[in-house]
């Protein structure tokens, strides 16, 4: 297999192990309270990281540590992470022994409100990775990796897009992160009121939170209807 046949395949996770169905448990993955709402089963983790595409990447700079918003997507058992090329976590991992870094996402399903303030909570969905990122520099994983940045936001966007030219690839940096210590935690849960104040008349249950797209609003230079894949966005 070709290095760069070697980078694709290993982009699209068609070079692991199907038969592994969990990723490794172990210290860093492992929450230290409320274990039981943990899972390291792959599929519960790809769902939960298939269904935003807005992370956090924290690492350390000078010394401090850093925390950043970037946009992210999937592709196999690979998180690939945008960012310019001037930017200090793309500089890092282009370092040869990447840099180490921690990715996190979370979607918050619901707001619980108890009768107590001391009860309230969230219904979430979140995961956790560790790892070292390493800067993409293969063109046919950075093919793959792009489009897939894309396509995470809008499915099926990457097919209706004029391409990056060599310009905007050379300001463009993309990172990649391997799925190996990563786990996920959620909370679904009803509003948990102590029994003492169950008496009590103030309000208790579960507002849920959802993400919605409003109807697209056409460029002026825009002509033609609208893709079918925009109509479909939900």
């Amino acid at each position: 297999m070709s290095d760069s046949t070697s980078a694709t395949a290993e982009a699209t996770g068609t070079t692991g192990d199907a038969a592994d169905t969990a990723y490794t448990r172990n210290r860093r993955t492992t929450p230290t309270r409320y274990r039981e709402r943990a899972t390291w089963e792959r599929e519960a983790i790809h769902a939960i990281l298939d269904s935003s595409y807005i992370c956090h990447l924290g690492f350390v700079a000078d010394g401090a540590p850093v925390v950043l918003p970037t946009i992210y997507a999937r592709v196999g058992d690979r998180l690939y992470l945008h960012g310019s090329t001037g930017s200090r976590p793309m500089r890092g991992a282009g370092a040869d022994d990447g840099m180490p870094v921690c990715v996190t996402v979370t979607q918050v399903d619901a707001l619980v409100l108890t009768k107590s303030a001391f009860n309230h909570s969230v219904n979430f969905r979140s995961v956790v990775a560790h790892g070292i990122a390493h800067q993409v520099t293969d063109p046919e994983e950075l093919t793959v990796a792009l489009d897939a940045l894309v396509d995470q936001a809008v499915p099926g966007r990457s097919g209706d897009v004029r391409r990056a030219n060599a310009k905007e690839l050379a300001s463009t940096a993309v990172v990649r992160l391997v799925l190996d210590e990563v786990s996920a935690k959620t909370r679904d849960d009803e509003a948990q009121d102590d029994e003492a104040d169950l008496g009590l008349p103030h309000w208790s249950g579960v507002i849920p939170v959802a993400t919605t797209y409003g109807t697209p609003v056409p460029h002026s230079s825009t002509t033609g209807p609208l893709p079918g894949y925009l109509r479909d966005l939900h």
